[in-house]
């Protein structure tokens, strides 16, 4: 762990502030001291706004002098921690580019309620992260801005497409960072950058119509600790008025986890179906041998999700809204939009041709079965959360065909178990790191609970993390080719 202050945790920061032997202002400068030194070779962040952040931040350490010194209003719960928001969330005032040329010169006219929350709960934005032009890949790279690289070895990506947010936390140039999920956006990247990532269950945290509509879209949390992540999700939590599918009563993580002694833990290294590379494999067995040592009664299960009708059914449904809007974009403006944007909706409606409303639920249905009948079982289910030991940075896999564990992929899309959870949307699903493949990227495992039991994917979280503690920050890079791919 880096002892340096750029590299702190979100609770030990606010613990700081409290007692006063830190200052908001000199955690931010950490943060841009950092940034400045990586981000030639990370590329994580855009449109910074130093300056006004810097403004921000000096107001919260009054504030915080205020509630020491005289009784002042309590601070909130994010208070003067540097946050960088994902670049697709509209925040008023700042650029809404989303990761698109066609939008280069857009301004939000609005916050979104999901960044609102943030900006209630006191957090400093200093920088928006990359995403993949309209958040539709698991790599992070656009015309507008580049290529984003992972900061454990700059010749592979950081996933996507909240890819900014985790390559930010893992360089050191954020202490949070926002992300959204509707076919494995946060935890992949989470996987890739070796943070932590929860996919809230659907309607936990308010989004903004009309995808607060969508069961497979999700908005929630990264961190580097499991204890930041939960602090994280309580600030963003609870009912909206403007979203019909926020959840009431707001729901409330603790800030300190049961041990997992007891629990019953589920593990399965490829749900059945999924080719996957040796040192994952290796990874989530060693992450299930630490769970039994922490207590858990910990067994590898023959369960089968099947492959073929996950994507049948997510394609199903991205044609009908999210793929829908993404080849409408691709038509209009066919001289900005990048290929893999293209691409992406070319291949959805490729494999949704003929497909109903009917069928997509009844796929969903039929995969869910025997999940949910795990789960009555089990408190947990873990398994890998990528089956690749990494991508190729600024590689579109247009032409190039991804290979896992021997196994030539149709599309690189398949290398993800993450949408299993996005058509089984009410389960938690929290990304923990589970160790690096040989190339030196990170790796990682989900880990699913039962609807709407977010606290058992933290327990459980929680202690793989007491057990197999994960290196936080990664070493600054000077150049993007000192690890082969």
């Amino acid at each position: 762990m880096s002892s340096e202050l750029y590299a702190i945790s979100a609770t030990e920061a606010l613990e700081r502030f409290r007692d006063r032997s830190l200052s908001p202002v000199e955690l931010l400068d950490a943060v841009i001291a950092r940034a400045e030194e990586v981000e030639p070779t990370v590329n994580a962040l855009v449109h910074e706004r130093h300056d006004e952040a810097r403004v921000e931040a000096r107001a919260a350490e009054q504030r915080y002098v205020a509630w020491a010194e005289r009784g002042g209003p309590e601070p909130r719960a994010l208070e003067g921690l540097p946050l960088a928001i994902k670049e697709e969330e509209a925040v008023a005032g700042q650029p809404w580019t989303q990761g698109s040329l066609t939008y280069k010169d857009l301004v939000a006219e609005h916050s979104s309620n999901f960044a609102q929350r943030m900006l209630d709960a006191g957090a400093i934005v200093h920088a928006r992260t990359t995403a993949p032009e309209y958040s539709c890949a698991f790599f992070t790279h656009s015309r507008i801005h580049g290529v984003t690289r992972n900061p454990w070895n700059p010749a592979f990506g950081v996933g996507g497409s909240s890819g900014g947010a985790g390559a930010a936390l893992a360089s050191g140039t954020t202490t949070l960072a926002s992300g959204s999920d509707i076919g494995g956006s946060i935890r992949a990247p989470a996987s890739f950058n070796g943070v932590v990532g929860f996919k809230p269950p659907y309607g936990r945290v308010p989004q903004e119509a009309p995808f607060n509509l969508d069961t497979y879209c999700h908005v929630g949390p990264l961190a580097r600790t499991v204890a930041d992540t939960a602090l994280y999700e309580n600030a963003i939590a609870g009912p909206a008025p403007d979203d019909i599918a926020s959840l009431r009563p707001k729901y409330v993580l603790p800030s300190d986890f049961e041990p997992v002694e007891g629990l019953r833990v589920a593990v399965s290294t490829d749900l059945g179906s999924w080719p996957v590379d040796p040192e994952i494999r290796a990874n989530t067995l060693a992450v299930a041998e630490a769970l039994r040592g922490a207590g858990a009664l910990v067994e590898e299960v023959d369960l089968v999700v099947d492959r073929e009708k996950v994507r049948r059914a997510t394609a199903i449904h991205f044609h009908l809204g999210f793929g829908e809007w993404i080849g409408a974009e691709a038509a209009a403006h066919a001289d900005t939009v990048t290929a893999y944007a293209a691409e992406f909706a070319r291949r959805i409606a490729g494999y949704a041709a003929g497909g109903t409303l009917l069928e997509k639920h009844t796929l969903e249905a039929e995969l869910y079965a025997p999940v949910g009948a795990l789960l009555d079982r089990y408190d947990a289910l873990i398994c890998p959360t990528m089956a690749t030991r990494g991508l190729v940075a600024g590689d579109d896999y247009i032409d190039t065909v991804l290979t896992v564990d021997g196994v030539d992929l149709e599309f690189y899309f398949d290398a993800g178990l993450t949408p299993v959870f996005n058509i089984m949307s009410r389960c938690p699903v929290l990304n923990v790191p589970s160790g690096f493949a040989d190339n030196g990227v990170p790796t990682g495992v989900q880990i699913a609970a039962r609807t709407y039991d977010d606290l058992t994917t933290f327990r459980v979280g929680a202690a793989i993390e007491a057990a197999r503690p994960w290196p936080l920050i990664a070493p600054a890079r000077a150049s993007t080719g000192e690890v082969a791919a």
